[in-house]
């Protein structure tokens, strides 16, 4: 281990971040006084070492005091986790939030990613750069996708501090964005999350139904309203018992795998060695997606419940609950309701008096796409680059610091509420014989009504749009997000269900469906996506590491010509994508080139 370190020394600022989260050193290895302790020893070795999995909290310590991470605050927080810097390094640049180059306290992110780009958020972005201008003490970054595509066009800003300071504006213009960024605290207040679901209050909805009906932050009005029901029944049926209702319902991942959730319960709870781990993945980072962020909002607590319920099924002590740096909002709220569920006896040594131990710890995501992924989500949590490991072995097996591990996204979690207080029959009644139960569609783009949906599995995308509102001179639909396809305006009769977008070619993914009308050109659209995956590729296999460098290459060529050279980059897109799809380590890799093929194929996009 090479624990090489410069001569670089931390502020009184980065040390105070560093110290508030791992409290204060105990040695001079550590950065203690002299005084007070002997520079030739260390104290910590194994225990030190174990810690390793508080580097990303640690550096997310320093960029919220400071807003940037120096060398001497990467030093001094390598000594306290007795990290090898170099690797440190390579975790502090693998993120986009953080930057290891000084840079002004405020950040302002202006999304420019597909509903933004759409809405404008080019001009947005020239417009606040042209108000700022350069000694603004702001710096603006242009962001892919922060989850707000309801609201489009999107900005976040952020001002390092004690506390951390941030402020949203969506939909944004460049007086709110400039006002977002220059007093934080003055910004107007985010609307409530009840805006992003047009059916919040209405009749029949399961995944929904407390959006804008409960207080988010009142625990008694959660359970007023059938709150910890299903943790009662989870304990009255056991593990095994839960596991089978579970399986029984039908209920498969929501976040795009589509995999069985009981089997996937049932291969962990079976594994005999112990610790097991639960893990919510909540970084959705797809762009057009943004329903866990308005569940996580609107309904913090019926996640508390079902990571507990999930917990209690397979064996689990331990919850590490993966969120998003983007949502700063479900932070907020999130921890406010892990610190009432302990408090009122719903987590902690003993839940609910059932003799049961489980706990919730939050880890934030700071900006990688790649971390959606489950195994490089597991990375990046014990402090190590977000890059997806080879499988086998399966996280099942050896998950989350080698340990057994079943891994679920939000949707996913919450649906298990209502399998339990409903019965396992009922919900898989609901929807189709393969896809069962309700399905949340993050709906954005040219419609009059963007926002979440809960819709049976069966209805069709005509149907989906029907309720958004599609608007006059609709061209195109992307399902699935950017690693989704294109299908065309004559295609809304495709069933919204797993086997109905893949017999039809597409793909459902997490839900996405953002509709593009005649005004927004097609070329730039794939190129932004091109754009995207080049940017989000960890890098680590060469199929994808290249391959979406070349994408972008060509769709650059393509949009400059015509005729015989753009069908020579066409063909090397194909062959590039058929790479990629083939030999790339994990999803990204193999589904970069699913939306630009499917705008050749489908739409003509270059005809």
């Amino acid at each position: 281990m090479d624990l090489h370190f410069g001569d670089s020394k931390p502020t009184d600022d980065e040390r105070a971040a560093v110290d508030a989260l791992l409290g204060p050193p105990e040695s001079s290895w550590e950065g203690a006084d002299r005084s007070d302790a002997d520079l030739r020893w260390a104290r910590g070795g194994r225990e030190a070492r174990d810690r390793r999995d508080l580097l990303l909290p640690g550096l997310h310590a320093i960029n919220d005091r400071v807003g940037w991470i120096s060398d001497g605050a990467l030093d001094y927080l390598c000594r306290r986790l007795t990290v090898p810097p170099a690797e440190a390094y390579g975790v502090a640049t693998f993120y986009a939030m953080f930057s290891v180059k000084p840079r002004p306290a405020t950040v302002l992110h202006v999304c420019t990613d597909l509903a933004c780009a759409a809405a404008g958020a080019p001009e947005l972005c020239a417009g606040i750069e042209e108000r700022l201008g350069p000694g603004s003490g702001v710096a603006v970054e242009r962001s892919p996708c922060l989850g707000l595509c309801e609201r489009a066009p999107a900005v976040l800003a952020i001002r390092a501090g004690d506390p951390v300071r941030t402020a949203v504006s969506a939909p944004a213009t460049v007086e709110e964005a400039v006002l977002a960024a220059s007093a934080p605290d003055s910004a107007p207040e985010e609307p409530p999350a009840a805006l992003a679901v047009p059916q919040a209050g209405q009749d029949g909805l399961m995944l929904l139904h407390r959006v804008g009906v409960v207080d988010p932050a009142s625990l008694d009005d959660y359970r007023a309203h059938g709150g910890y029901t299903a943790l009662r029944r989870a304990f009255e049926l056991g593990p095994a018992g839960v596991i089978r209702e579970v399986t029984d319902s039908g209920l498969a991942g929501r976040g795009g795998a589509a995999f069985p959730t009981g089997r996937k319960w049932q291969a962990t709870a079976s594994q005999p060695d112990r610790p097991h781990y639960l893990v919510c993945n909540a970084d959705e980072s797809e762009p057009g997606t943004f329903k866990d962020r308005v569940l996580m909002e609107g309904d913090p607590y019926a996640l508390v419940e079902a990571m507990t319920i999930a917990g209690y099924a397979t064996g689990a002590h331990k919850g590490y609950l993966y969120l998003r740096g983007e949502y700063p909002r479900a932070l907020y709220l999130l921890e406010h309701a892990i610190a009432q569920a302990r408090a009122r006896g719903l987590l902690g040594d003993d839940v609910l008096g059932q003799g049961y131990a489980f706990d919730i710890e939050i880890r934030r995501g700071a900006g990688a796409y790649i971390c959606g992924e489950e195994t490089a989500l597991f990375n990046s949590i014990e402090g190590y680059r977000g890059e997806p490991r080879s499988k086998p072995p399966f996280p099942v097996e050896k998950g989350l610091f080698g340990k057994p591990t079943v891994e679920n996204n939000v949707e996913t979690l919450v649906n298990v509420l209502p399998i339990l207080t409903r019965g396992a029959p009922a919900y898989a009644a609901i929807g189709t014989g393969r896809s069962t139960g309700p399905k949340l569609f993050c709906v954005s783009g040219s419609v009059e009504r963007p926002g979440v949906y809960e819709l049976p599995f069966g209805a069709t995308l005509g149907d989906l749009l029907t309720l958004a509102g599609v608007r006059d001179g609709l061209r195109a639909v992307l399902l699935g997000g950017a690693a989704g396809g294109f299908v065309r305006a004559d295609e809304l009769d495709i069933p919204l269900t797993f086997e109905g977008t893949r017999e039809a070619g597409t793909t459902l993914g997490s839900g996405v469906v953002m509709a593009f009308d005649d005004s927004v050109p097609l070329p730039r659209l794939l190129l932004r996506i091109a754009e995207f995956f080049r940017d989000e590729s960890c890098g680590q296999c060469v199929p994808c590491r290249v391959g979406t460098v070349r994408q972008e290459e060509a769709l650059h060529r393509i949009v400059e010509r015509t005729g015989a050279a753009a069908a020579g980059d066409i063909a090397l897109l194909r062959e590039v994508g058929r790479a990629m799809r083939d030999a790339s380590i994990c999803g990204l890799g193999q589904t970069a080139w699913n939306a630009v093929e499917s705008a050749i194929d489908r739409l003509g996009a270059y005809e």
